[in-house]
């Protein structure tokens, strides 16, 4: 599996063509276990007020562009803090 700094280039580059199994995987790197994580969905807690959290589900086997485009977003806010 690519590491985690391959897996944001592709996601930077490419957000309709990230697995789903590769988002939460950089989605645990950032912001640890999900909260919830039954049926389809995972969902992330963030550390910050406002939107603090991350909800994923995938559409088959990939993430989808805009919630690739969120975790992008939410993981640029973390790292700015």
């Amino acid at each position: 599996m690519a590491s985690v700094e391959k897996i944001l280039a592709n996601m930077a580059n490419n957000p309709q063509g990230v697995p789903f199994t590769e988002l939460c995987k950089v989605c645990d790197h950032y912001f640890g276990q999900p909260r919830h994580s039954g049926g389809s969905h995972r969902i992330y807690r963030t550390p910050w007020e406002g939107e603090p959290y991350v909800n994923l589900q995938p559409k088959k086997g990939m993430g989808k562009p805009y919630q690739v485009k969120q975790v992008l977003a939410a993981i640029k806010k973390k790292e700015t803090r």
